[in-house]
């Protein structure tokens, strides 16, 4: 999909139930409308990604933290994946950061999911750390998850 296409707004709580729905559809341990509505509450940099009939495609979560800014959340509907909008989206979240005069970017993410290791990967994340049990799983279970990080 061409990014002159997309739109790249704030997210709102507005944006809640569309997110929320997206969100469930594409993890197996989504977060709650409860942790959208905290991050919006706490005035967290977010964006929802739209294509040109205002359509969801995804939506990424930031927080800063001093001046290093944490990805806590980014996700892509699955019908969308593997046609360069992740890029694009981790590239919105880098502007942002930016913006904010952060000098790096953190992240977690599971050993899982390998689309989003090779992405992350592929844009200059490095790993710097392992949290052990750190995501829920199914089954009562735990995951591991890999801290990643870079430079701005």
């Amino acid at each position: 999909m061409n990014p002159a296409l997309l739109d790249c707004e704030p997210m709102t709580h507005a944006d809640v139930d569309e997110v929320l729905e997206l969100e469930q559809s594409v993890y197996p341990m989504p977060w709650s409308r409860g942790n959208f509505l905290d991050a919006l509450s706490c005035a967290y940099p977010s964006r929802v990604l739209r294509a040109a009939d205002g359509e969801l495609l995804g939506y990424f979560l930031l927080m800063p933290m001093l001046d290093e800014m944490h990805l806590l959340n980014l996700a892509l509907r699955a019908d969308q994946q593997g046609r360069g909008l992740g890029r694009f989206m981790l590239e919105q979240a880098k502007a942002c950061a930016r913006a904010m005069e952060m000098t790096s970017m953190l992240l977690e993410v599971r050993p899982s999911n390998a689309r989003a290791l090779a992405l992350y990967a592929r844009d200059g994340f490095l790993p710097v750390g392992l949290r052990k049990a750190y995501y829920p799983a199914l089954g009562q279970q735990r995951e591991d998850a890999i801290v990643m990080r870079c430079a701005l």
